[in-house]
């Protein structure tokens, strides 16, 4: 959220207009454009608990870890499941093509901008790597956000500790 929110208010070269410190306050107190991150993760977690035909829960982690299981459960979830006749090159080929490195080199992605809000498309691709917040947070904020997260999601069944 703070790379894109930078991105996006950026006006020069070197300009910062949403600082780390506010980004985190905002974060923990549940001060967001979109509502507290903890409740919407929640609310679509209880949902895929609930309704698990109709809402399915990946984490970003996981599909990392572990694409092409990831891949299949959401295929069968979808209800196209991958025909085992085919051995894995549909399911190469969907990996592929859904990849954030081919994405991102899509003409489209580079310099398209979104009809609606104005925004370069360039401005949703990042690194998309896993656990590149160690690369910006003190020990303190991760500190802070890690104990917040065990206590919002104490009792849940649902853990991001991957």
């Amino acid at each position: 959220m703070w790379h894109f929110y930078n991105k996006v208010l950026k006006s020069g070269p070197g300009d910062e207009p949403y600082p780390l410190e506010g980004a985190v306050e905002s974060f923990c107190s549940g001060v967001l454009p979109f509502g507290p991150f903890y409740k919407h993760v929640l609310g679509f977690w209880e949902e895929s608990r609930r309704q698990p035909q109709e809402v399915l829960f990946l984490k970003y982690e996981e599909l990392c870890r572990e694409p092409k299981e990831q891949v299949r459960k959401l295929a069968l979830f979808l209800g196209k499941p991958f025909s085992q006749l085919d051995g894995d090159g549909e399911l190469e080929k969907v990996l592929w093509r859904s990849s954030l490195d081919r994405l991102k080199k899509l003409e489209v992605n580079k310099s398209g901008v979104g009809e609606l809000n104005h925004v370069l498309n360039s401005t949703f691709f990042r690194r998309g790597t896993v656990r590149d917040w160690e690369n910006y947070l003190t020990p303190q904020m991760a500190q802070r956000i890690d104990q917040l997260t065990q206590s919002k999601l104490q009792g849940t069944g649902l853990s991001l500790d991957d």
